[in-house]
């Protein structure tokens, strides 16, 4: 039976999507039919949703689940009316915490992903910008100022990597592939040699470089098993040789990668 999940937010709804995200992939056998409904920030807009809900409901034959974190009271009231199961994150964590601190909160909306913090939101920006300024070796002029460089052969991950770094920590990181042109010599190219501490190294799986490879460019040489285990074997000797620590990526997200890279290095993250 799919079930429809609903997340709802007075602000971007990324807090409800995340958490509730996090809690369904304990149920992998259910498929849920996801929608995000955000800036719910008046009660007119929460008895829509209700509609909406109730609605939903009805169509289904079944009641949907509702992660919501609204923090106006009247809103979140009228939403707990609707038929469905409807787990109130903020609630079950912000009444702990005023007991805990002997203070109420301030119950205001959008702080979480808002601009509230124009400090931390100008350091998400100068990472961003660092990491798009220094993708995939096309500028090495400002090396000197990563905070970490990865490099890899094509498609390890390197791309995604560096701009969730940027975007969730503030860690300006670049990065530069090690290519067909590299292989007949077995060192680091000579561009990254006065900044061997800021390297880290990602390798994957020849199998499954070979299937994202393919995915790209089908057919090709490029993609072939054979070439990707070949660039991996290099690659990989060149991390052991010049002693810079790596990560296979094979069967890892983003979101680990970008934790396993920011512990090995030993990076000061800005973002919090």
């Amino acid at each position: 039976m799919n079930r429809t999940v609903f997340y709802l937010s007075d602000g971007t709804g990324i807090t409800a999507e995340t958490l509730g995200h996090t809690l369904l992939t304990q149920f992998d056998s259910n498929p849920f039919r996801q929608v995000t409904l955000p800036f719910i920030d008046s009660v007119d807009k929460a008895s829509a949703v209700v509609q909406e809900i109730n609605c939903v409901a009805a169509a289904d034959g079944c009641r949907p689940i509702v992660f919501s974190t609204l923090i106006d009271a009247a809103a979140q009231e009228q939403v707990a009316q609707s038929n469905a199961l409807v787990l109130d994150l903020f609630s079950v964590f912000i009444r702990p915490l005023e007991l805990e601190l002997a203070q109420r909160s301030s119950h205001t909306t959008g702080r979480s992903h808002g601009m509230a913090d124009r400090a931390s939101y100008g350091v998400r920006i100068e990472a961003l910008n660092f990491a798009l300024h220094h993708d995939d070796g096309a500028s090495t002029k400002h090396y000197g100022d990563a905070d970490v460089i990865l490099i890899g052969a094509s498609r390890t991950g390197k791309t995604p990597t560096c701009l969730y770094l940027a975007m969730h920590f503030g860690i300006c990181a670049a990065n530069y592939p090690i290519t067909v042109d590299d292989l007949d010599s077995n060192q680091l190219p000579r561009v990254l040699w006065p900044h061997r501490e800021r390297l880290y190294g990602l390798t994957i799986d020849p199998e499954r470089l070979h299937q994202i490879r393919n995915q790209r460019r089908p057919g090709s040489e490029y993609a072939s098993l054979p070439q990707c285990r070949k660039e991996l074997r290099h690659v990989e000797s060149v991390y052991r040789s010049e002693g810079i620590s790596s990560l296979n990526t094979a069967t890892m997200s983003i979101e680990e990668i970008a934790s396993r890279v920011l512990q090995d290095a030993r990076l000061e993250r800005r973002l919090f």
